[in-house]
């Protein structure tokens, strides 16, 4: 995994909305995350969420459980900001997914949009299945998005992994079913399309 130093720089000398990855909704994430039918009281962990906005989103629509997990403490921050008051419903953790510990089998969905596909060595994409395993309920779900195979080979100046829905169920195992997948084309605030894979997989018990 990347260091901390260097998301902590990233996000302190550029604006958020000027990232490659900002979303003003997270309309995609949103919209799968709503056809799961989960529960306002069910836990939702978004990992690597940073400055993203899909926390406003959820909040919007009375979820009361929502953890938000990144590397980058200046990331969090920028969120917390954003949202006031409503910061104080959001349980904000700051930490590198490979490390940090998370109660066991508690969450009912982990999001994850473009974090797994920085994970370019095979020790540390087993890591973070362990970790999956670990944080999420017998029958919870993870929406992991990445780069699609076709998609961008680097993101802020590193490599990445690019995958199709077959390349990112091997990834997960055979403890994770594939419900379903879609392709998003992004359009990043410089004007440039990059494309990524969406895929919901359910933890079999």
């Amino acid at each position: 995994m990347q260091s901390k130093s260097h998301w902590e720089e990233v996000y302190s000398h550029k604006a958020d909305t000027a990232m490659s990855w900002f979303q003003p909704h997270a309309e995609t994430s949103l919209c799968l995350v709503e056809q799961l039918s989960l529960a306002p009281v069910d836990p939702i962990i978004d990992v690597g969420g940073g400055a993203s906005h899909l926390v406003d989103e959820l909040l919007l629509r009375s979820y009361e459980d929502v953890s938000v997990l990144d590397i980058s403490a200046t990331a969090l921050a920028i969120a917390r900001k954003r949202l006031g008051e409503d910061a104080k419903r959001v349980h904000w953790l700051a930490g590198d997914i490979l490390q940090v510990e998370l109660p066991p089998q508690h969450f009912a969905l982990w999001h994850d949009r473009a974090v797994f596909h920085f994970l370019t060595d095979q020790q540390d994409r087993q890591r973070y299945v362990q970790r999956l395993l670990q944080a999420l309920r017998p029958d919870g779900r993870a929406i992991i998005a990445t780069f699609a195979d076709d998609g961008p080979t680097q993101c802020s100046g590193l490599p990445v992994m690019r995958y199709n829905a077959d390349q990112l169920a091997a990834e997960l195992g055979p403890q994770f079913h594939l419900l379903q997948h879609e392709r998003q084309t992004h359009i990043t605030p410089a004007g440039k399309e990059q494309r990524f894979l969406f895929a919901v997989f359910q933890r079999l018990e």
